[in-house]
């Protein structure tokens, strides 16, 4: 696998594999990677000749600086994840060599993405995400891009970006990968200690009823029951649970205003914030 630090050499292998007509897959993150990482490196390599990834802890889109300072950093065994995975090649660029000292965000208007679950209670960070995702775009030129599901939010804000800025870029979202007790597999996760971790199982397991209650109780009763549920559980304090139609990410008043429904939940284990989704 070669690793690539600097956006010159990314250009140089990126035009040598289009002048070859060589399919590029790519696969962006921020590390600590995991098998839901991995699983994405290996659909990419299933579907393209030629496979990238990304690693870079992006600073604009932590809206909470400590969030930022925690963040797992692993460079040497993500690397050998990589490798191991089949991996071709890694851009693992200094921040300095991705922003000038006054960078602004991409402007690009998201329309109500931006207002609700995430984008409403992580003001800026959608902003962050679709600055750094352009810029990656723009100098992988990937065939297809690959994202996890887990994110199902960001998966909707790239898409739309993407859609505008980079219509030749096939965006595929991929399924979550969760731990045995059903937690979603996060870089954030070992930040849980290990009876945190094992109860985190509730998350999946509230979701999981909701399934169950679907069409037999109203919507907000169905998210009050979920919250009750998760909040049982020590540690475990919702920020927010909201379930919205899977393609356009409203949020539903009836059951009757969607064919396709979808839970997600934003969940603070002490200091650590977890995310999840499931389709309903």
């Amino acid at each position: 696998m070669k690793l690539i630090k600097d956006i010159h050499s990314l250009s140089q292998i990126v035009s040598s594999k289009k002048h070859e007509h060589i399919n590029i897959g790519f696969v962006p993150t921020m590390g600590a990677l995991h098998e839901g990482h991995i699983s994405l490196i290996k659909q990419s390599l299933l579907e393209n000749d030629f496979t990238i990834a990304s690693i870079f802890v992006n600073p604009l889109q932590f809206n909470n600086p400590d969030d930022l300072k925690k963040y797992p950093r692993a460079l040497d065994s993500d690397m050998q994840m990589l490798e191991s995975a089949g991996c071709n090649a890694l851009f693992a660029p200094e921040t300095s060599e991705v922003y000038s000292g006054d960078e602004q965000p991409l402007q690009f208007d998201l329309g109500n993405l931006a207002n609700i679950m995430e984008g409403k209670f992580r003001p800026g960070h959608f902003a962050g995400v679709i600055t750094i995702v352009h810029k990656l775009f723009s100098w992988v030129k990937p065939d297809v891009a690959y994202f996890g599901e887990k994110d199902f939010q960001q998966l909707a804000v790239i898409r739309k970006m993407a859609k505008a800025l980079h219509p030749n870029i096939i965006v595929t979202g991929c399924p979550t990968l969760r731990e045995p007790n059903g937690l979603a597999m996060s870089s954030r996760n070992v930040r849980l200690n290990k009876t945190v971790r094992h109860n985190a199982s509730i998350i999946y397991k509230a979701m999981q009823h909701a399934r169950q209650l679907k069409n037999v109780l109203p919507v907000y009763e169905v998210c009050s029951k979920v919250r009750s549920m998760i909040e049982e559980v020590a540690p475990f304090k919702v920020e927010y649970i909201e379930i919205a139609d899977a393609v356009n990410l409203q949020p539903l008043q009836q059951w009757s205003d969607t064919q396709s429904a979808r839970i997600f939940v934003a969940v603070f284990a002490n200091d650590v914030r977890l995310i999840d989704n499931a389709a309903l």
